[in-house]
């Protein structure tokens, strides 16, 4: 099962920043990154992995900043995210 969680806005950098540093934190290790542009929505995209597991993480207009992957790390790193960020 994989789930998708929206932390907040695309564009809140604060939160971005934190969602890196939990990660890094985690050890995860970084993959391919990407960047479209599909008329007025943009979207960047980070995979990553922790110990063999595999997320995606977003930016996208007008969705937000999410993370995508098994539930259980997901809800983890989104905990220690909003924690950090003061959210």
């Amino acid at each position: 099962m994989i789930v998708t969680e929206v932390l907040g806005s695309e564009y809140d950098l604060e939160l971005a920043n934190a969602l890196l540093e939990v990660l890094r934190d985690m050890g995860a290790d970084a993959g391919v990154k990407s960047w479209a542009l599909g008329g007025s929505q943009e979207i960047s995209t980070a995979h990553f992995s922790i110990q063999g597991t595999p997320l995606t993480v977003e930016a996208e207009t007008y969705v937000g900043l999410s993370l995508t992957g098994d539930p259980l790390i997901v809800k983890v790193i989104v905990d220690r995210v909003l924690n950090r960020a003061g959210n």
